[in-house]
């Protein structure tokens, strides 16, 4: 029986352990809509995590003295199916889930034009079906097209994945030997119209210039995840004729 430690997470290829390159994203599907019973609803499968976001609102919030007469309030909550991993979860909140829903919903005001509704709350849930590393930042992409379409005015969507580090060498989109064996591991959300970043975390040791050259790294990837989100929308909202008129435009 091999050691988990005595893995080689990158080997003499440069490949992973999973065949990517050290700057190469893992498979992203995105569905927007998937929820009938939801304001808005997305669903992605992300590597092997398949998340599901909901969204509700804007309506009144309960209780009341939580109102904010200037502004929504955004509350989120996250969480990981008791089946979600090897391991079976313990129901309920815990730790971990709080943190994350705070994290997703701080992220999710700077985007969301919340002076629109005054006294209102946008609540999102976000569900976990499966889990293999990066699901808090699976989640907030989720999250945020579930969001659009609910039909909520947003500066823009807020695509988000991790870079970490692992046998010494900067990788992108950690999976889950990587995070759990690697040296470092650093989320971090970007909004790609007004170039902020929305959540930025740090777990491990970079140096100063791994620093930088993670945060560039997983900002182009972010880039590159945006237009995945978009095109989830306009697969919903853009009629299939005109789809099938386009292709056909584009053949000719």
């Amino acid at each position: 029986m091999i050691c988990l430690t005595e893995i080689k997470l990158i080997d003499d290829d440069g490949l992973r352990l999973d065949g990517r390159k050290p700057d190469e994203l893992r498979p992203i599907k995105i569905e927007a809509g998937v929820l009938d019973n939801a304001d808005g609803s997305a669903y992605v499968e992300w590597g092997n995590n398949k998340i599901i976001a909901a969204v509700y609102g804007p309506r009144e919030v309960q209780p009341k003295y939580l109102q904010d007469t200037a502004k929504a309030i955004v509350q989120v909550s996250y969480n990981m199916a008791a089946f979600a991993g090897d391991d079976r979860i313990r129901p309920g909140p815990n730790r971990r889930a709080t943190e994350i829903s705070k994290i997703t919903a701080e992220a999710l005001e700077r985007v969301i034009l919340t002076g629109q509704y005054p006294r209102s709350s946008i609540d999102v849930y976000i569900e976990v079906l499966e889990a293999d590393a990066g699901t808090r930042c699976a989640g907030l992409t989720a999250a945020s097209v579930a969001v659009a379409d609910a039909g909520i005015p947003m500066i823009d969507l807020v695509p988000s994945v991790a870079a970490g580090k692992a046998d010494g060498q900067l990788v992108l989109d950690v999976g889950k030997l990587e995070d759990n064996k690697g040296q470092a591991d650093l989320p971090l959300a970007y909004v790609p119209r007004t170039g902020e970043i929305v959540l930025l975390q740090m777990d491990g040791h970079f140096t100063r210039k791994e620093l930088e050259m993670a945060m560039k790294m997983a900002i182009d990837a972010c880039k590159e995840i945006h237009v995945i989100q978009q095109d989830a929308l306009k697969r919903k909202y853009t009629p299939q004729s005109s789809v099938n008129t386009n292709e056909q435009e584009a053949e000719q």
